[in-house]
């Protein structure tokens, strides 16, 4: 097993293509071949938005849910854009995430930011 092997994604584009062609492609890409053990996706800002709104977008995050991958928003911004309800009914993780990203950012885990 490597030493690293959970991916984050910090997704806070919340441009359609980008979503399908790079974030929910590389995830579920990513485990179903085995490139990482773990991917979990952090949806923040605008995407918490996206997310709720576009049928297009939660057939991916259904599909990268259905293939392992977790997926969680920030607290913050989906209760300020009034969309909490909507990412936990889609099985979404929803918490406040400054202080655990601050984590992550401090261990040296892996991140891609989009």
């Amino acid at each position: 097993m490597k030493a690293n092997d959970h991916l984050y994604v910090l997704w806070t584009n919340d441009n359609p293509i980008t979503a399908e062609k790079m974030v929910f492609m590389y995830t579920i890409n990513a485990l179903i071949h085995g490139w990482w053990d773990k991917a979990t996706v952090i949806v923040w800002g605008a995407t918490a938005k996206l997310v709720s709104e576009d049928a297009e977008i939660q057939k991916l995050v259904k599909k990268a849910l259905d293939q392992g991958v977790h997926l969680t928003a920030c607290k913050a911004c989906s209760d300020q854009l009034g969309v909490t309800a909507n990412l936990e009914n889609q099985n979404i993780e929803v918490i406040y995430w400054g202080e655990p990203l601050t984590k992550l950012l401090n261990s040296g885990a892996t991140l891609l930011s989009i």
